[in-house]
């Protein structure tokens, strides 16, 4: 094998697994189309933007697997990780970040590598590389020219399901008069989150709005389906109208400092900079107009006068059917040259993708440098999101998959431990188990 990696995608999958390589003097060229060729989420023309949420979800490692997934790419040396916690904002029990800030930290660290090469250019062929090793990296904004290359190449017609971003606002138009700061149950610092209270004729007034709002229209992709985990709030409303208040917009560990009168249900806004000057508001990704979001969410008491930084959207999101697609180390079983990292191989999350690109460097460094690569352990979040994609999916119901305890096989299902107590079992586990596998690793 060359010892040159090419990469297609600037994203965290790919500069993750960038990165890793260079601890091994392994060099790569990354290929990011942006900010040459723009898409519809993106805003800058940095490395690894967050085009979503600004949230890496919860950060607690004992009783959370996102949490441990944290965990495990800390000990990895994560450069995504690393960003991460040098920029994180307030979030309760929850790892957010300053969204620019976060990548422009990637951005320097990658393009002051000296093992690293990026390339703006749209790769639309991958006949261009010959025999060398590529890997596609795209993520869920993979472009139109390079999708029909990617289901030539595997066979496969890609999957797609829509990925949907929440509007951001900025805190100086939020009414703190009838906002108050708390997070839910006083977790993290006690007040990283702003909430607005509803009355129940608020609530389903809101609900009301929503539904009656003009919507963006979809017309070339009417069957795609929606991902579970990010639904749009119209969807939600769709499924019963208290959805929401089971959801996002539920009123439990919270005190109103203005009333002594119990919500029906809050809307949350989470923290989006450093400088506390924006936040987004918590599960309100949305296909509404950009006037009819406007309209609507200024009826949220404390939002009334709202100015907003960013309006609600959705964009494409496209993955392979990797359990039947790709080996165990990430290629296409059809060419050996080929490797798949990041959101496009079927995982869902920011760290679940760096956790793929991270793992892709440990097996092509193993390539590379003629060292037999071990897989990571069944019982690590690392390890069980390999076996998902590669092995253990059904690969005619496969959907993107979080990071989740009901894929971690840690130890025998009969365990006569339940609840919060098995959950720390199992991340015990993981962490020694992982421990001892990137040492195997590094040696």
């Amino acid at each position: 094998m060359k010892k040159k990696v090419h990469i297609i995608g600037g994203g965290l999958a790919g500069c993750e697994l960038a990165y890793q390589l260079s601890l091994n003097n392994i060099f790569t060229h990354i290929y990011e189309m942006r900010p040459k060729v723009r898409t519809d989420a993106h805003q800058t023309g940095h490395l690894s933007e967050l085009v979503c949420s600004n949230s890496f979800r919860s950060d607690d490692s004992v009783y959370n697997a996102v949490g441990l997934l944290h965990e495990e790419l800390r000990l990895s040396n994560s450069l995504i990780m690393e960003a991460a916690d040098k920029n994180k904002v307030p979030a309760g029990s929850a790892l957010a970040v300053d969204r620019d800030m976060f990548s422009e930290y990637i951005d320097t660290k990658i393009k002051s590598n000296k093992y690293i090469k990026v390339i703006n250019k749209e790769i639309t062929s991958l006949k261009i590389f010959n025999d060398d090793i590529v890997v596609i990296a795209t993520g869920p904004l993979t472009s139109k020219k390079l999708s029909e290359e990617i289901e030539k190449i595997t066979s496969k017609k890609s999957l797609d399901f829509f990925d949907a971003i929440a509007p951001i606002v900025y805190y100086e138009s939020i009414d703190m008069d009838i906002a108050w700061k708390q997070s839910r149950y006083d977790k993290g610092d006690g007040d990283d989150y702003i909430n607005c209270p509803l009355t129940k004729f608020e609530y389903f007034k809101l609900i009301e709005n929503i539904k009656n709002s003009p919507k963006t229209e979809f017309k070339n992709f009417e069957n795609t389906p929606f991902f579970e985990s990010c639904l749009p709030i119209e969807e939600m409303i769709r499924r019963g109208p208290e959805t929401l208040r089971y959801g996002p917009l539920k009123p439990v560990g919270l005190t109103n400092k203005h009333s002594n009168e119990k919500p029906y249900a809050v809307v949350q806004l989470r923290q989006d900079n450093k400088l506390g000057t924006l936040y987004n508001i918590v599960g309100f990704q949305t296909k509404m107009t950009y006037g009819a979001q406007k309209n609507v969410f200024k009826n949220i008491p404390g939002l009334q006068n709202a100015k907003f930084a960013r309006f609600g959207g959705l964009h494409r999101n496209t993955f392979i059917k990797s359990p039947k697609v790709l080996d165990k180390y990430l290629r296409l079983r059809t060419n050996k040259n080929i490797f798949f990292a990041g959101q496009i191989t079927g995982v869902e999350g920011y760290v679940e993708s760096t956790a793929i690109g991270n793992l892709l460097a440990r097996i092509l460094s193993s390539i590379i440098l003629n060292k037999k690569f071990i897989s990571a352990p069944k019982s690590t979040a690392h390890g069980s999101l390999h076996k998902h994609i590669t092995k253990n999916a059904n690969v005619n119901t496969f959907q993107p998959m979080n990071i989740n305890f009901g894929i971690i096989d840690s130890f025998n299902e009969n365990i006569k431990v339940k609840g919060k107590e098995r959950k720390a079992l199992k991340t015990r586990k993981a962490i020694k188990d992982f421990k001892n596998w990137i040492k195997k690793q590094t040696n």
